[in-house]
């Protein structure tokens, strides 16, 4: 590990002027490129103390053995060279987006003397007219199959072509009409080049004209009964009208735009865009990435507009790019926009209306895609292998953890304190095994001390399963089983390992509730959510494990399932208590008898005011459960009279309470 000190560069040898830099390690690999206005400013924010450095910069900082920099004239130049030595090196601190599968689009070979129609992936040619992406091969066979009525285009191979040409016969689309046949000379270069200059036109969604065409060339035919030649027109018609359907209307004003949305969480992001031209949208496609370097959002949009747009030019840049959050360098951006278009480009956050409900849908796709990259990942099982021994080598355990728990604590600023226990077995989650507590043995907010009890609460209850085998039995004076609550007991299967969310008190709190109990064949260990750093007991240093180790990636699975388990554990307890009402606390009386009593009287405040004769004669309700009601509708005291603020009027309670709740205004239980 290098010290940063060792190779900076002496004050005032770096310039004050933009330019693109480069970080080297000791065998000369670059392993980040980066930009900026001023050289001078970014490069000292690097040769700061590493603890105030975020620590994928601090990473990359100590890795690299040497910087060097080129000067250039303008920020849209830095741009433009940054993109192309990302390109070059390949640096592996640099975010570099990936597409999660080669995604196809419809091309036409205007660089041929007869233009092709064909599905193509992978890099763009010279001379070659795209369209899309496309999600799916088979969306651009059966756009073409209808649009080849209308713009009869060759498709065929080379091969295919050459052999028709020597024998002088058509191929099979040529003899139904699907193809105009320039192998065999009934059409000449020039015309089936205008064919395919109609096709491309109409796919770049100028579609009225041609419409507007076939319709009047249709009504001049049926003036002149052809009605053969009116009807294939109007089939023609309702064929491009079906291809025209495929692709629904989503901005009314036939706008071009593209629109870029991201979603991710600490160690990945994924980037969606939706092509829409004319109003339509026309492809889509969906980058994956590793976030290797300490980036924001708008940093995310930064680099996917760089490499959607970086080779492109022309009309392949569209009049408006539409974004979730807008880079630093904005204005520089859109000039280097405008630059490859030809002409201006507008870059910015939609707000209101069709296109800001356009990006949320956008949004939500990148949030499914980076959700099912994440369940793909997760349910292979050569990952899973390798994350499991990843964690075995990591904190040095004797085998891989077939199991592990995790524990996670939750609470509202002190109030309704809960837990969660989440099982992974394999490396799958097994949600049958989930639990949740509640915190007994304290009020208030202590995230160590709640720790410590679930844990203990946890591992008291395997032990009493244990007892009952046999497997298991007490020395002399020991009694770690004390609590038995009678509920059925389902934690007979320890844990290889016990994950907890939290820094070294919590892992330390863990550990003591295990060497309290006489625990000693379970492993412990801690992981920071905001570091993601794995903490062990009894040690002054983290374990930090790669970006890249996917034993990370199972460990911070599992921390976020117990998370998300918490939470909603706390939020539901939470809402049961804010819905509570007074009947909720009389023992003995259920849902049944609560909602008879508020039927029978019509609502709470009404039933505060019966005799103990009259609560009697409701059915069901002996003149015991009537002592205890009113006793428990006594000591709730009522708010003051609901008034309406507008008249000043007091609102009696006259109307029935739903069952379960409390008709009492400003009251909670």
């Amino acid at each position: 590990m290098a010290d940063p000190s060792s190779y900076r560069p002496a004050p005032g040898q770096i310039p004050d002027s933009p330019g693109v830099y480069r970080f080297r390690d000791e065998h000369r690999r670059v392993i980040y490129v980066g930009k900026a206005k001023s050289l001078r400013q970014r490069l000292a924010n690097y040769f700061q103390d590493l603890a105030g450095l975020h620590p994928r910069t601090a990473t990359m900082v100590t890795t690299a053995a040497s910087v060097e920099w080129t000067v250039v004239s303008t920020e849209v130049e830095a741009l433009q060279l940054e993109y192309s030595w990302i390109k070059e090196y390949d640096p592996r601190f640099n975010v570099k987006y990936r597409d999660d599968k080669s995604y196809p689009s419809l091309a036409v070979t205007m660089n041929e003397e007869y233009p092709r129609v064909q599905v193509m992936r992978g890099p763009k040619k010279k001379g070659v007219r795209y369209f899309g992406p496309y999600g799916h091969a088979w969306a651009i066979r059966e756009t073409v199959d209808l649009m080849l009525r209308v713009f009869p285009v060759r498709t065929c191979s080379a091969g295919v072509f050459k052999r028709s040409a020597q024998i002088g016969r058509p191929c099979l689309l040529g003899y139904i009409g699907k193809c105009s046949a320039p192998c065999v000379g009934r059409v000449t270069p020039e015309e089936h080049r205008e064919l395919a200059e109609d096709f491309c036109d109409f796919m770049a969604g100028r579609t009225g004209t041609h419409l507007s065409r076939l319709e009047q060339q249709m009504h001049e035919a049926a003036e002149e009964m052809e009605y053969e030649k009116a009807a294939r027109l109007r089939d023609d018609l309702g064929a491009l009208r079906r291809a025209m359907e495929k692709n629904a209307v989503v901005l009314a004003d036939a706008t071009d735009a593209d629109l870029i949305a991201v979603a991710e969480d600490e160690l990945e992001a994924a980037v969606q865009i939706f092509h829409v031209r004319g109003g339509r949208v026309r492809g889509q496609r969906g980058w994956v990435t590793d976030k290797v370097e300490a980036v924001d959002t708008a940093g995310l949009v930064e680099h996917a507009l760089q490499q959607l747009y970086g080779e492109e030019k022309g009309e392949a840049v569209p009049k408006e790019v539409l974004v979730p959050a807008l880079p630093e360098d904005t204005p520089v951006l859109g000039q280097w926009l405008t630059e490859r278009r030809g002409a201006q480009v507008s870059l910015r956050i939609p707000q209101r209306g069709d296109k800001k409900a356009l990006m949320e849908t956008v949004h939500r796709n990148a949030q499914q895609s980076l959700a099912l990259h994440k369940t793909k990942r997760a349910s292979d099982l050569t990952t899973r292998s390798r994350a499991l021994e990843e964690i075995a080598e990591a904190l040095d355990l004797d085998s891989a953890p077939l199991r592990i728990e995790c524990f996670d604590i939750s609470h509202l600023q002190g109030d309704d304190v809960v837990a969660s226990m989440v099982v992974f077995e394999d490396g799958l989650a097994r949600k049958s095994e989930y639990r949740r507590f509640q915190i007994k043995s304290f009020a208030g907010q202590d995230d160590v001390r709640s720790m410590h009890e679930v844990v203990s609460r946890r591992f008291r209850r395997y032990l009493q399963e244990k007892l009952k085998t046999g497997e298991w039995s007490p020395e002399e004076g020991e009694d770690p089983l004390a609590e038995d609550d009678g509920r059925p007991k389902r934690f007979a299967y320890p844990p290889q390992l016990v994950v907890v969310d939290g820094g070294q008190p919590q892992v330390a709190a863990a550990k003591r509730a295990l060497e309290e109990l006489g625990v000693d064949d379970v492993a412990v260990c801690g992981l920071a959510k905001r570091l993601e750093e794995v903490w062990l007991p009894g040690e002054d240093d983290p374990v930090v494990l790669p970006r890249t180790s996917e034993g990370l990636y199972l460990l911070q699975r599992v921390r976020d399932e117990a998370h998300r388990f918490a939470i909603q554990y706390q939020r539901n307890k939470r809402g049961k208590r804010l819905k509570a009402g007074p009947l909720d606390e009389v023992p003995g009386l259920g849902e049944s008898r609560r909602h008879a009593l508020v039927k029978h009287f019509g609502s709470v405040k009404k039933l505060r005011q019966a005799t103990i004769d009259q609560i009697c004669e409701v059915p069901g309700i002996g003149r015991k459960t009537a002592e205890t009601v009113a006793a428990a509708l006594a000591r709730s005291v009522p708010a003051g009279p609901a008034v309406n603020t507008a008249t000043g009027e007091i609102i009696e309670d006259e109307h029935p309470a739903p069952a379960g709740t409390s008709s009492e205004r400003g009251t909670e239980q």
